[in-house]
């Protein structure tokens, strides 16, 4: 069994110096530190400060003396377990040895002592401590390291999840990339169809420039439809790798919520959902238009798809040099804890009723907004509609 270098302690107690010389001689060791105490008290003072292997204590003290002060050390935790060898000049026909036991003596020594049986004694004390502190040590090992392996298991537990998570996700995104392709794709298809099966038929007057217009008008929506898709995810690829670009420069805030609005009024129109806009005048700042663009959409189709047909409130204000746009709707809301994860990649409301898109676009949004030093954030009661709020410095710093 392996042992510590440190030394080990024996105390010794007792109130003339001649025999603290003396005893101090006798178990004096290489492996060992011999401390003295003149007192009760202060062998109270060393015993709670240091661990010892053995106290030697002499009975007759002044003030408190031998017995008294194993009472107090028996009934002291750190000091109960020390093995406490009496010394004593008195006579044996005091019965100091039958006492001595009683107080948890581990034995009583009578003067004359002899050398070679403290010697021995001590020896034995001093080894046992040994073992017990090498075996101590062990435990508290052993101890550690199942802690540590522990914290291992939990750590490998959680990035388990962490990967089974990361699988659920790739297998749902893949799915959800096909279900968002396939519809403008299947449109797509079906319109090409029907087109090809009139000229086939030489049915040339269905292709009138009025209807032709709306065929064109139908194929450009849905390949717009897959380029949004696409774009989300390059995205998406170059928030991960760092490489989101943004190009700031002046741009007139009022005049971009205004043409956005009037954009997706058609869009909005087939929810028979109205706009209601509330914009101060010559917002202007220095922002990458494009992406800001990207942000502006993505608020207002969701509060389009997601505020049963009732109208929503688009204003634009300044607010101690930010340019402060919140979109109300006054749908199905978000609930408190889908309110904290709403802007993560992939996630998407709970609600039943709509499920639309790769759950990509508040997570860009955030990106962006943060990307030029801005934030946004959602205020929601279920049932009760929500207020996305997209506050940005009128002088954006590029990330």
């Amino acid at each position: 069994m392996p042992y510590s270098n440190e030394k080990i302690k024996v105390l010794i107690v007792d109130d003339l110096s001649e025999n603290l010389r003396a005893l101090d001689a006798i178990l004096r060791a290489p492996d060992r530190v011999i401390m003295q105490a003149r007192s009760g008290l202060d062998a109270l003072e060393l015993l709670l400060e240091h661990d010892f292997a053995l106290a030697m204590v002499d009975v007759e003290m002044p003030e408190m003396d031998g017995f008294q002060l194993a009472e107090l050390m028996r009934g002291t935790e750190k000091t109960k377990h020390v093995p406490i060898v009496f010394v004593t000049a008195a006579g044996m026909e005091l019965n100091y040895a039958f006492k001595g036991y009683g107080a948890g003596a581990v034995d009583v020594l009578y003067k004359p002592l002899d050398i070679n049986a403290v010697k021995s004694k001590a020896n034995v004390f001093v080894e046992l401590f040994r073992h017990r502190t090498a075996f101590e040590n062990q435990v508290r090992a052993l101890e550690e390291s199942r802690k540590e392996q522990e914290c291992l298991l939990q750590q490998l537990q959680a990035t388990q999840a962490e990967l089974q998570h990361s699988l659920n996700m790739r297998e749902e995104f893949m799915s959800l990339v096909a279900h968002e392709m396939r519809t403008p794709l299947n449109t797509l298809f079906l319109e090409v169809q029907v087109r090809l099966s009139q000229l086939a038929k030489n049915n040339l007057a269905i292709f009138t420039p009025e209807n032709l217009q709306k065929m064109l008008g139908r194929s450009e929506r849905q390949l717009k439809s897959m380029m949004r898709l696409i774009e989300d995810m390059l995205d998406v690829s170059r928030i991960k790798n760092g490489k989101l670009s943004i190009q700031p420069q002046g741009a007139n805030l009022s005049l971009l919520v205004r043409q956005l609005a009037e954009d997706l009024t058609p869009f909005a129109k087939e929810a028979e959902v109205e706009f209601v806009l509330q914009i101060d005048s010559e917002v202007e700042g220095h922002w990458d238009a494009f992406r800001i663009e990207q942000i502006i959409i993505n608020l207002l189709t969701n509060a389009v798809r997601y505020g049963k047909g009732k109208p929503v409130h688009v204003s634009l204000t300044m607010e101690g040099g930010h340019a402060v746009i919140k979109v109300a709707d006054q749908g199905v809301g978000i609930d408190e804890h889908e309110q904290k994860k709403i802007f993560e990649a992939f996630e998407r409301s709970g609600d039943n009723e709509v499920k639309a898109g790769l759950g990509l676009g508040l997570y860009i949004s955030r990106k962006l907004a943060e990307a030029h030093a801005g934030e946004i954030s959602v205020i929601s009661q279920k049932n009760r509609g929500s207020t996305f709020i997209l506050r940005l410095p009128l002088k954006s710093v590029a990330a």
